[in-house]
């Protein structure tokens, strides 16, 4: 991934563009909502952002055991190298953070194992038994053939064009603005919300089907669930899958979301990554 322009250029050009429709004031508090981010779609030759793919093997670093859920190995879903991605996201990530592996239980495709469902009716799709986000050092990361029972799918990789995402329109993010809801800036923002989705196109903001790092889409008109009743502001998007793959997460309608504690994302411990998915 090369990107034509840099953050600071494309950030202040969406500042800009919110301040012409929404006054200076108002575009500074949702501009700061926005999070860099990238729009992941498949790669020609050359052009894939370093080992970013979906599906084929896991790249984990050599002894690094196999996450499971109850005795069934989870399934690798894809894999982000936040080296080639590191130039857009600034101090977000720990130098060297290298490759995410993403995996989860697989109880959707034609390859889940048969007792997969009943292990996933004990956890629910929020429960964080069922994915499992993993860091390797590049320099020590190797393909890795997974073990029986586990799915693997067909690697796509990934170009990844880089922008900045604004949360969906029920993210709870937009209440950090504390506008109440009535009187003259409830209704700007609003209205805002709405044509930023249908008529306009804001000048380097991502809204995307497959994303990394941003903020995530709700197809469903919901929002981020944490378990426990966890604040979602707390927390920072990692990756989204759309429906459209092979895989289907709980049905029609599912979109797979991992998402991190600020705190532990900064830290580099993405032990603490969580599955927050969007399902019907």
């Amino acid at each position: 991934m090369t990107p034509r322009i840099d953050p600071k250029t494309t950030l202040t050009a969406l500042r800009d563009f919110c301040a012409e429709h929404l006054g200076a004031d108002l575009a500074d508090r949702v501009v700061g909502l926005a999070r860099p981010g990238f729009s992941l779609t498949e790669a020609t030759p050359g052009q894939a952002a370093g080992h970013s793919r979906f599906g084929g093997e896991a790249m984990p670093e050599p002894g690094t055991p196999w996450p499971v859920c109850e005795d069934l190995p989870l399934s690798l879903l894809a894999v982000l190298d936040t080296d080639a991605l590191a130039p857009w996201l600034g101090d977000l990530l720990p130098p060297g953070t290298g490759l995410l592996n993403f995996f989860r239980l697989d109880k959707e495709s034609e390859q889940s194992d048969p007792t997969a469902w009943k292990v996933a009716a004990g956890f629910g799709p929020e429960g964080p038994e069922a994915g499992r986000a993993i860091a390797a050092r590049s320099s020590h990361a190797v393909e890795t053939e997974p073990p029986a029972r586990s799915s693997v799918f067909a690697p796509v990789p990934w170009a990844a064009e880089p922008g900045f995402a604004l949360p969906d329109t029920w993210d709870t993010a937009w209440d950090t603005l504390d506008l109440g809801y009535a009187g003259s800036d409830y209704d700007a923002v609003e209205a805002f919300k709405d044509a930023i989705r249908t008529e306009w196109s804001p000048p380097g903001m991502l809204y995307c089907e497959d994303m990394a790092f941003g903020r995530p889409v709700f197809p469903t008109g919901s929002s981020s669930v944490m378990l426990n009743g966890d604040d979602s502001n707390r927390y920072h998007h990692l990756l989204q899958l759309s429906d459209r793959h092979e895989w289907h997460l709980d049905g029609e309608g599912g979109w797979m979301h991992w998402s991190i504690p600020t705190e532990a994302l900064r830290a580099g411990e993405f032990g603490q990554a969580i599955p927050t998915p969007d399902h019907w």
